[in-house]
């Protein structure tokens, strides 16, 4: 580590990029207000999380729930839906019927190449819409649900960051139990 003027420990522009640092040490993204940077941070560990575990599963250990627990593809496809979902709060909207119809079907099994596909969109398409939000007050107010239940643009935001490790903490844990039992 190279030392700066004020003595505090600066890693080498080379090691950023290291894989084995998770994103909010990688000094990306700048740009984005810190609370829009925790949760584009948040969803780039998701997706890197996600490839790697996922990476080699079959379809039926991706479509497996072991011991009652969801499986992977539940986990995928539910990470997937829900960013969605709470972001199109945040921007203060409420749910289109596709979207609601898509909530329905988070149990379908699904093949890697389409669980994966559809996370990695929703990822991008989340994070961009995380960088237009982040312009945004995080006092805003928003509803969440037919019943308006309180919240704020930012509390919206923490919880996509929250929600999102949440799950692919579990999507881990299932991918690591699937390929243990074979």
């Amino acid at each position: 580590m190279a030392e700066s003027a004020d003595a505090t420990p600066r890693l080498e522009p080379s090691k950023l990029d290291s894989p084995k640092l998770e994103p909010w040490l990688r000094g990306t993204h700048g740009e984005i207000p810190a609370v829009g940077r925790a949760v584009v941070h948040a969803l780039e560990l998701a997706r890197e999380d996600a490839e790697r575990w996922t990476a080699g599963l079959t379809e039926e250990q991706m479509n497996r729930k072991p011991r009652g627990l969801a499986s992977v593809a539940w986990q995928m496809r539910h990470i997937a839906r829900s960013v969605d979902r709470l972001l199109s709060y945040a921007e203060g909207r409420q749910l289109s019927v596709e979207q609601m119809e898509a909530l329905r079907g988070e149990d379908e099994p699904g093949t890697a190449a389409e669980l994966h596909g559809e996370l990695m969109a929703a990822l991008e398409d989340g994070m961009r819409r995380v960088v237009a939000l982040a312009a945004v007050d995080p006092e805003t107010v928003r509803g969440v649900g037919r019943r308006a239940l309180p919240t704020t643009v930012g509390g919206l935001l923490v919880h996509v960051a929250d929600h999102t490790q949440r799950h692919t903490g579990q999507l881990v844990t299932t991918a690591k139990l699937v390929r243990t039992e074979g």
